[in-house]
């Protein structure tokens, strides 16, 4: 692993973590108090990179390795939540056009997505289709020059500001699998209309939107891949988000446990530091091996990614493990900071509704321990 993650990126890491660490963290605050769009900050976003991280350099990005990728989702995730999924998230749509958009059309498109103005989201959910991706029923009809897609999108993050989507659609009015397809689709375009989603409990400030699609028009040179592959490309993309999400709750859960630190050592209770009572000692130290584990599942699957090797079943480990160890360690510091810690002051009450998200998108625990099963059940 040390070959990939070299000084270049290491330092890169570092510049990030001071970034977010100095400009991302109030803000956040006010996000989350206010509801308000983290896409606020975006044009920093992209004076510093991110958000062609995993673009090519040869289309104006990065060309970043999986494994800094993940410490740079991380290191996003400690103060801002919401900030790291919307970079994750346009950047796994990035590596999808990367893969499977035509020569003509990756070249322009991955371009764009280096610049301002062009946020990219990943618009697969509907009301009644969730974990079960193969029960869309939004429907692509072929036109000449291309396609008509009509139906609803929900869960959309990055979906109000966001220009360039790719849209799972069934083509006519078939009800298989392979009827799947997936288009490139541009929203800035009539029959495109987007619903805010407020009232989350937590990363408040990521863009969560509600998609009505009327007779939108997607032309031939923007279907993904082939006909019929749409489900195929929904699930290679999901593997390498679930590597994001995964590091996003890493982010989180190392913030937790920072904060639970420092407040140990400062709150005195029976006339000493509550640290030097056994019982927290115990909270930091199954926290700290936790994420520490976790993150040495994630730079597994990242190293697997980077290195063209198989890794659905590793990254759907490392964002099963990473989610659940966050969930636990978001608890134990709000345990840690008692009253405290229930109240919107003390942000480890904000950490604790942020971690939540990070076992139900880019698939549950429960479709990750399907995932998991599976590929053990393939491999006997």
């Amino acid at each position: 692993m040390d070959r990939e993650y070299t000084e270049d990126h290491r330092l890169l890491v570092d510049a990030v973590r001071d970034y977010a660490r100095a400009e991302l963290v109030e803000p956040d605050r006010e996000w989350d108090r206010n509801e308000a769009s983290c896409c606020s900050a975006l044009d920093r976003l992209y004076e510093q990179g991110l958000m062609s991280l995993r673009i090519p350099e040869s289309q104006g990005g990065l060309d970043c390795p999986m494994v800094a990728y993940g410490h740079i989702v991380r290191e996003l995730a400690w103060a801002s939540p919401s900030v790291a999924v919307t970079v994750s998230v346009h950047n796994m749509v990035a590596e999808a056009l990367k893969t499977y958009a035509a020569d003509a059309i990756r070249a322009d498109t991955l371009s764009r997505l280096a610049q301002a103005g062009n946020l990219a989201a990943f618009a697969i959910s509907e009301p009644n289709a969730g974990s079960d991706p193969g029960s869309i029923t939004t429907r692509a009809t072929r036109v000449d020059g291309g396609y008509r897609l009509t139906g609803t999108k929900m869960w959309v993050t990055n979906g109000l500001r966001g220009r360039w989507f790719i849209v799972l659609a069934r083509l006519g009015e078939g009800l298989a699998d392979s009827d799947l397809c997936m288009f490139l689709m541009d929203a800035e375009q009539a029959g495109v209309k987007r619903n805010p989603i407020h009232g989350k409990m937590g990363i408040r400030g990521s863009e969560t939107a509600e998609m009505a699609l009327e007779d939108v028009f997607i032309p031939d040179t923007h279907l993904l891949g082939e006909p019929g592959w749409g489900l195929r490309i929904a699930l290679s993309a999901l593997d390498g988000g679930r590597i994001g999400i995964a590091s996003q709750a890493l982010g989180i859960a190392s913030a937790a446990l920072d904060l639970m630190t420092d407040y140990a050592q400062q709150r005195e209770q029976f006339r000493r530091p509550i640290a030097r009572f056994q019982a927290i000692q115990w909270m930091l130290a199954d926290s700290r091996t936790e994420l520490d584990a976790a993150q040495q599942l994630v730079d597994r699957a990242a190293w697997l990614k980077d290195h063209d090797r198989p890794f659905t079943r590793e990254a759907a480990m490392a964002k099963l493990y990473a989610s659940e160890a966050a969930g636990r360690i978001v608890d134990r510091g709000v345990q840690v900071h008692g009253g405290y810690g229930y109240v919107h002051e003390f942000r480890i009450e904000q950490l604790y509704r942020d971690a939540r998200i990070t076992r139900l998108y880019e698939g549950t625990s429960e479709i990750q321990r399907h995932v998991i099963a599976r590929e053990l059940l393939r491999a006997e």
